[in-house]
C-alpha cells in the first residue's frame, strides 16, 4: 500500500507532463498550418493569375477561381527570345557572382578565423557591418562612380549587364564571408595545427582540409549569393536600361508593364518561372543551407 501511494503522484506528473506536451504538439501544428496558409497565399495566387485570360482577369468573377484554365501565359514566355534574353543575363550575373563571391569571401573568412592577427577582431566585425548599409543609398554614388569611371577611361560600364558582376559582391562578399568566419570557428583547431605542423602551409591547409571539412558552410555562402544576385531589382534598375542587357527580375516589370497597362498573366507567368531556380536550389540543398548558417551556435 505504501508503495502504490507513492507511486501515485510521480504518475499523475507524468500524466500532466505528457498531457501538456500533447498540447504544445497540437498548438505548434495549428500555427505552422496557419503560418503555411499565409506563405503559400500569394503564390497560390500567382498561379491562379497566370492560369487564366487577360479577358478572365479583367472580368469581375472570383479572382480565386479559375474558369478557364490555359498555359497561353507560360508558353508566349517561354517562346520569347527576349524572356530568354532576360534569362540569360540572370544566369550569367548569378553564376559570375557567385564566383567572384566565393573567391573573395572564404580566403578572407579564413585568415580572419584561423590566422589571428592584431585587430581581425575588429575587422571582421567591420566586414559584417557593411552588409547592413542599405542599397538604397549605395545605388547613386555607384551610379556616380561609374560615370565618372567612363568619362576617365573611356570605357562603357553603365547598361551593360556585367557592371552588375562589379555591383552584386558589395552585398553578397560581407554576409558570405561572416558565414564562413562561423563555420571555420566551429572547426577544431586541432586540424590546422597538425597540417602547419606537418609543413602544409596556409594556402594546402585552406584548400585540403577546411575546404572540404566546410562543405555545408560553403554552400550556405553559395545559395545565399545566388539567390541575392537572382533576386536583385534595384542594381539592374538602375544601371542597365537596354532591353537586351536587362536580367530577370527587371525585364518582367518592364516589358510587360506599358504606360497604365498591366498584362498580369504574364506578368505573374513570369514571377513563377522567374522563382523557380532559386527554389529547386533551396529544396535540394535547404540541409546544408541550415547547417551553414547554424555553425558556431552551439560552439563552446
Amino acid at each position: 500500500m505504501a508503495a502504490t501511494a507513492t507511486l501515485a503522484p510521480d504518475e499523475t506528473t507524468s500524466g500532466t507532463v505528457l498531457g501538456d506536451r500533447r498540447w504544445a504538439v497540437r498548438w505548434a501544428y495549428v500555427f505552422l498550418v496557419l503560418f503555411v496558409a499565409f506563405a503559400l497565399c500569394p503564390p497560390f495566387y500567382m498561379l491562379l493569375t497566370a492560369l487564366k485570360t487577360s479577358s478572365e482577369i479583367s472580368a469581375a468573377t472570383n479572382p480565386w477561381w479559375v474558369f478557364n484554365p490555359t498555359l497561353a501565359n507560360f508558353t508566349e514566355l517561354l517562346g520569347s527570345p527576349l524572356f530568354r534574353t532576360f534569362f540569360v543575363n540572370s544566369v550569367l550575373v548569378a553564376v559570375l557572382t557567385v564566383i567572384i563571391t566565393m573567391l573573395i569571401s572564404v580566403p578572407a573568412a579564413f585568415a580572419l578565423s584561423r590566422m589571428k592577427f592584431w585587430g581581425s577582431g575588429v575587422l571582421a566585425t567591420g566586414v559584417f557591418l557593411t552588409y547592413l548599409i542599405p542599397e538604397t543609398l549605395l545605388f547613386i554614388p555607384l551610379f556616380k562612380m561609374f560615370a565618372t569611371f567612363r568619362d576617365w577611361t573611356g570605357i562603357e560600364l553603365i547598361n551593360n549587364w556585367y557592371v552588375l558582376v562589379l555591383v552584386y559582391p558589395t552585398l553578397t562578399v560581407p554576409f558570405c564571408t561572416w558565414i564562413m568566419i562561423g563555420y571555420f570557428a566551429s572547426i577544431p583547431k586541432e586540424l590546422d595545427e597538425a597540417a602547419l605542423i606537418d609543413g602544409a602551409s596556409w594556402t594546402q591547409t585552406l584548400l585540403k582540409i577546411f575546404v572540404p571539412v566546410a562543405l555545408p558552410g560553403l554552400i550556405a555562402a553559395t545559395i545565399f549569393a545566388f539567390t541575392v544576385a537572382w533576386a536583385q531589382f534595384l542594381y539592374p534598375l538602375a544601371l542597365t536600361t537596354s532591353q537586351d542587357q536587362l536580367v530577370l527580375s527587371v525585364g518582367i516589370a518592364t516589358t510587360l508593364i506599358k504606360a497604365d497597362v498591366f498584362n498580369w498573366g504574364q506578368i505573374m507567368a513570369g514571377a513563377l518561372l522567374g522563382a523557380l531556380p532559386p527554389l529547386v536550389i533551396y529544396a535540394f540543398l535547404m540541409d546544408y543551407y541550415i547547417a551553414g548558417l547554424t555553425a558556431g551556435a552551439t560552439k563552446g
